[in-house]
């Protein structure tokens, strides 16, 4: 399997929701179409609540994976 480059990468471990997710669109707003963001969070609930918002957004969800105890990654690819 090819290893996934990211182009940018957020580490916004101490946020919460709602603003984990707002940080993360903010900065895929930067982005170009095709660019994967990694997203770092340490919060549960942002582990679930980012994928589906960028998801309903239009953007590509390719991993959310646990790294740690309480610490998530998350990869985003901009599709728009």
């Amino acid at each position: 399997m090819e290893k996934l480059v990211c182009d940018r990468e957020l580490d916004i471990r101490g946020d919460v929701c709602p603003f984990t997710f707002v940080k993360s669109k903010l900065v895929l707003e930067q982005m170009q179409v095709g660019e994967v963001l990694r997203v770092i969070v340490d919060y549960k609930p942002s582990a679930e609540n980012v994928p589906k918002s960028m998801k309903e957004e239009g953007q590509e969800v390719i991993a959310v994976n646990q790294i740690d105890d309480n610490l998530w990654e998350i990869i985003v690819r901009k599709r728009r």
